[in-house]
């Protein structure tokens, strides 16, 4: 194909905050207050599964599903990332909702252990599947100077989901409105009818112009640009910038890795560093507290909701409340501190809870304050790996960053800790939360060295296009 020059990059970086920012926000951000949901929903109702009316799962069941549930989203996000960056993004996440709503309609209706987990598995391949989609979307749409926050806003939005899946799950288990075996399976429910609506809502978002021009789509691109100003409105500022571009139908597989473990390699550990990290610390905390609480504080299985409640309340805060400091503050220096200071004060509960110094009240509490910092971090690491590679690798690069940390901390992590609780030990539990911790202290001194201050930037500016060269 011809080279095109273009200016597309320059106009959606000059475009103000807008109604159409909004709808793209909305239709597509749901994907992580789905992934919420689910996580919470599973964390609140594990001690219910265990009953002989329900499933009969033994800890290490639970464990077992939690790491089938991630499996599957690995599995989907390496599948549908490669599509993403070769058939565009809006056909693919529309899919991949597709696959989330038709795997959590089927988790409602398992019979037994294995049913439920081949279920579970299908749901996470397709939340797996919209991460790649839905990041490189919103970036690609967003103005360079928002980007910054609204990705962890949107990023932190899956602790909305949380709240409300910790919330649905104390009406759905106290048994007082439906009976319990009825009401763990409703639970279910809730992210289906609100996955279905989004499904219709994500007809009015289109193609991102950015993926068109690059896979020689000039026409098209342009149409998408024009209709986008169009709706928003009024004088708007010349584009004071051009590209030129080498358009390609399809950009190939090696190509994209050599470009991640080529010239990009220290960002390439940076990234997998700072996934592996979040990830770990994460899954082993919220598929697993639920266990923790009923174990050593003997708290009431259908109150659980209650604590991951106020988890759900802090995590959605931080995103927030620190989001705008990434623009103006700077990445290298919000991520780098967001990870220390989280590793920091989870070693610091680890030996407390080791030491018999907390009860159910207390360690929420100290969760509460740890994940308001952490939870801004985890953020800022799929910021980073949907910044730092160039468009035409952009979502098979955060497929691929979240499948491997997901791997390595996510599948790990449920596995573990369900056998940690098993044993009945707060130390070997405790040596568990001191691992994540060092995790993330090790991700913060990364970002420290290898970091890349992207703030305000247009993405063409953080690394090249493969097409433009």
């Amino acid at each position: 194909m011809h080279a095109i020059e273009t200016d597309i990059p320059a106009r959606l970086d000059r475009l103000p905050w807008s109604r159409f920012h909004l709808l793209v926000v909305i239709a597509l951000g749901i994907t992580w207050v789905l992934d919420g949901l689910e996580v919470t929903i599973i964390g609140s109702i594990a001690p219910i599964l265990k009953r002989h009316d329900t499933l009969s799962l033994t800890d290490q069941d639970i464990g077992s599903v939690a790491a089938f549930y991630v499996g599957g989203a690995v599995f989907g996000a390496l599948l549908f990332g490669w599509l993403t960056d070769r058939f565009g993004r809006r056909l693919i996440f529309n899919v991949t909702l597709a696959v989330y709503l038709l795997g959590v309609l089927a988790s409602a209706l398992s019979w037994n252990f294995w049913s439920f987990a081949l279920f579970r598995a299908l749901t996470g391949a397709g939340i797996g599947g919209e991460y790649a989609a839905i990041n490189s979307a919103i970036d690609e749409l967003v103005p360079a100077r928002l980007r910054g926050r609204i990705d962890l806003m949107v990023n932190g939005s899956y602790w909305g989901g949380a709240a409300a899946g910790a919330g649905a799950s104390v009406l759905l288990l106290s048994g007082r409105f439906v009976p319990v075996d009825i009401g763990w399976r409703l639970g279910f429910g809730v992210g289906a009818v609100l996955g279905a609506g989004i499904l219709l809502l994500r007809q009015f978002v289109p193609e991102s112009p950015r993926w068109a021009v690059t896979h020689g789509r000039a026409e098209q691109a342009e149409h998408i640009m024009t209709e986008i100003e169009k709706d928003i409105g009024g004088r708007l500022p010349p584009p004071d910038s051009k590209l030129t571009v080498h358009p390609r139908k399809v950009f190939g597989f090696g190509l994209i890795l050599g470009a991640m473990g080529g010239d990009n390699r220290g960002r390439s550990f940076l990234g997998l560093a700072l996934m592996v990290a979040q990830a770990f610390l994460f899954n082993s905390v919220f598929f697993t507290y639920g266990l923790v609480l009923t174990t050593f504080y003997h708290v009431d299985p259908a109150r659980i909701g209650m604590y991951i409640l106020a988890l759900a309340v802090g995590n959605l805060l931080g995103p927030v409340l620190l989001g705008p400091l990434f623009d103006s503050v700077g990445r290298r220096r919000m991520i780098a501190g967001t990870y220390l200071l989280s590793g920091l004060l989870l070693a610091g509960v680890g030996l407390a809870f080791g030491g018999g110094a907390l009860d159910a009240v207390t360690q929420t509490a100290c969760w509460v304050g740890i994940f308001f910092v952490a939870s801004a971090a985890a953020s800022s690491a799929y910021l980073t790996v949907s910044e730092i590679f160039p468009l035409e690798a952009r979502a098979m690069a955060i497929a691929l960053f979240y499948a491997l940390g997901t791997l390595i901390g996510g599948v790990t992590a449920p596995a573990l800790f369900g056998w940690l609780i098993g044993t009945g030990r707060p130390w070997a539990v405790a040596a568990g939360y001191i691992c994540a911790a060092a995790l993330m202290i090790g991700a913060g001194i990364c970002e420290v060295f290898l970091g890349v201050d992207a703030e305000g930037k247009s993405l063409e500016s953080v690394s090249k296009p493969l097409s433009s060269g």
